[in-house]
């Protein structure tokens, strides 16, 4: 946890605010929009958008050359960018797409969309791609002409050229020349075999696609060029690149929803997968959704596992296989699977610009609801494979339940009495438990309800916890919410340079559910900064959480082929965005409502788990030290938190209260 604010000017005026115009804000801050950490991310959205003329069907080539001069092209056999003017921007469509932040053809998403499925839907990506470059030209072929347009630095300096096409020219798709600005990225290197996988998965992703890349030599010496065409898809590449023998056969399958198969799908929305057990190895597992690779996974490989563990769950109990004290849960199918999976959602909602991770909510069931049957079809009809993979599982169930037994004999010679209000979980498992402290107690009551009671515990609070930061340690335990929170994650309070017995800790994760509102933010700051002065080796370590509940829910129309859905937004500006969103598919304003949650105490039980307390749909903030060092942060929270520090912080409002950040 740490406070951080940018400089400021000694005179605060009208002069002083500043207005980012075009492609400026991400000139100024580009890791809100891409990595930094090298350019494949700024290339790879010139990838993404061939890929997606492949994925619509009118691509067969996507071809990328490393230049000599660390310049990289992409081109295709698509349709090629339309070039003519925009109807109401007056300015050629081609210089829109690269010069205008949310600006592109796949927020349409209707029956008429120029993408019904892509994974480009911020419309930033290669906006962002022309910001951070020092050149980059763009040629299309379209409709018996070419066009070309280059720019520097995102701004065009050769305008807009067209000319008919000639003999030796292609009838369409679209060549990206990129020259990436080093002064950005902490290395101008590509990663090669970044790259190789990347292209290698497009291929597999999109068999009958062929995907090339040609790397120059300098001095003239004979380029090299890398070729790949699948045609066997997902359970070929997982089955080259397993690294030991399946327990079983790899179990493969694929499903979309036609049109109104389900009320809760739309059309064309669904799975490719494959999924192989083993019983030692590394595990190979990607994921990928619209052809863009998830490398944090997401709420679709979440729908992977709840569907493999609901028909491996369902088959042991049909065969009466399970031994009597063994409790199994999801983690024990899914320990030893190794899996590639394809979804295809129709409006995807991502974890950041570089889309490394799906938050979208439906993506769960949907592929879950896709997986179950599949697999449950498939052991019903192979019954001793299914007998393996069951005995794989019970097996993962034993070692764990047996790990959590040596944990419980430890923590039962304590002496202390766990806190009435405590509602506990039934695990031991350290790695899976999570201790909420919830906000009030109706609150409590709905997460009582709502919560996962094999490893989520609950400790309603009542009021606001006591403002910890100048209480002496001797004390502490004289305000009675602090003690339960002690005794019930079983760890005393301590010093930063103390070293505290956490052998007796109880849980993995202790996670803050407040409001989300003013003075639920100000309960955060309350238990943050108990744990930050005398439980901070729980911060080092990695334990204390800040959970994040929704502010909004606005309840959508069916519209095209998106049925009728609720969509959870955290505060006012992630819910100006989806309703920005909504315009751009031609919602009208008076068909959506939005309801504002007063706290957490007014959501349904089914609607906290939801948001906020399952862990394949929630969002969960892992607290740190952030960029400051320990003793900056000290400083930092005695001028907030002090009760002889109200001048500093008054002085600390003035001057950063528009600028200052916080890391959690």
């Amino acid at each position: 946890m740490a406070t951080r604010s940018s400089s400021v000017t000694p005179v605060y005026g009208e002069a002083s605010i500043k207005v980012l115009k075009g492609l400026e804000p991400v000139k100024q801050r580009p890791g809100m929009y891409t990595r930094t950490d090298n350019p494949l991310h700024i290339v790879q959205e010139v990838i993404d958008n061939a890929a997606d003329e492949a994925l619509a069907g009118f691509g067969k080539r996507i071809a990328v050359t490393l230049h000599a001069d660390h310049s990289v092209t992409v081109e295709d056999d698509g349709r090629g960018i339309p070039f003519g003017l925009h109807p109401e921007e007056q300015v050629p469509v081609l210089e829109i797409v690269y010069t205008r932040l949310h600006a592109g053809g796949k927020f349409d998403k209707g029956s008429g969309g120029a993408y019904s499925f892509s994974g480009g839907l911020h419309g930033v990506g290669v906006s962002v791609t022309n910001a951070l470059s020092t050149r980059l030209q763009v040629t299309v072929w379209r409709e018996a002409q070419v066009a070309t347009l280059a720019f520097s630095g995102g701004d065009v300096v050769e305008p807009l050229a067209v000319r008919k096409a000639g003999s030796g020219d292609r009838k369409q798709g679209t060549s990206v020349r990129v020259w990436p600005d080093a002064k950005y990225f902490e290395s101008a290197d590509l990663p090669r075999q970044e790259l190789i996988h990347l292209l290698r998965s497009k291929a597999v992703l999109m068999p009958g696609v062929t995907v090339t890349l040609t790397t120059e030599k300098p001095g003239g010496k004979e380029s090299e060029t890398l070729t790949w065409q699948f045609k066997g898809g997902l359970l070929d590449y997982l089955q080259q690149s397993l690294s030991a023998d399946p327990v079983i056969p790899l179990f493969e399958g694929e499903h979309y929803a036609a049109e109104g198969e389900y009320d809760n799908f739309a059309t064309g929305e669904g799975a490719a997968w494959a999924v192989a057990f083993t019983e030692d190895g590394a595990l190979l597992r990607e994921s990928y959704v619209n052809l863009i690779p998830t490398v944090a996974g997401g709420t679709h490989e979440a729908g992977l596992k709840d569907g493999l563990f609901g028909a491996v769950k369902g088959f042991i109990e049909l065969h009466s296989l399970l031994p009597k004290g063994v409790k199994l849960m999801p983690e024990d199918v899914f320990s030893r699977a190794s899996f590639v999976l394809s979804a295809k959602v129709l409006d995807p909602q991502f974890q950041g610009q570089t889309k490394e991770r799906l938050n979208s909510r439906d993506a769960l069931r949907l592929v879950s609801a896709f997986v179950k049957p599949a697999l449950e079809l498939w052991l019903s009809q192979h019954v001793e494979y299914g007998k393996k993979l069951a005995e794989l599982a019970i097996k993962a169930a034993q070692t764990r339940q047996r790990a959590g037994q040596k944990v419980e004999k430890r923590k039962g010679s304590g002496v202390a009495v766990l806190p009435g209000k405590l509602t506990d979980c039934e695990s031991r498992d350290l790695t899976l438990n999570e201790l909420f402290l919830v906000e009030g107690d109706s609150a409590g009551g709905s997460a009582k309800m709502g919560r996962d009671k094999e490893t989520q515990a609950i400790l309603p609070l009542r009021g606001k916890v006591l403002n910890a930061w100048e209480v002496e340690r001797d004390l502490l335990f004289k305000n009675t919410e602090i003690h339960d929170i002690s005794v019930a994650i079983g760890v005393d309070p301590h010093g930063p340079n103390d070293s505290p017995d956490l052998s007796g800790l109880r849980y993995g994760k202790i996670c803050i559910l407040s409001d989300a509102d003013v003075d639920g933010s100000h309960i955060q700051v309350l238990l943050l900064t108990l744990f930050f002065r005398h439980f901070p080796k729980l911060i080092e370590a990695g334990h204390v959480y800040v959970a994040k509940p929704p502010l909004f829910r606005i309840d959508v129309p069916a519209r095209g082929k998106k049925p009728a859905s609720k969509v959870y937004a955290l505060d006012q500006g992630e819910m100006d965005a989806v309703l920005e969103k909504l315009r751009k598919e031609g919602v009208k304003e008076t068909a959506w409502s939005i309801s504002r949650f007063k706290g957490l105490g007014e959501m349904s039980a089914e609607q906290l788990w939801d948001t906020t307390l399952n862990p394949d749909t929630r969002r969960l903030l892992r607290v740190g030290y952030g960029a400051v060092n320990f003793d900056g942060t000290v400083s930092s929270m005695g001028k907030l938190m002090g009760k002889g520090e109200a001048q500093a912080r008054r002085e600390l409002m003035e001057l950063h209260g528009d600028s200052v950040e916080i890391d959690v």
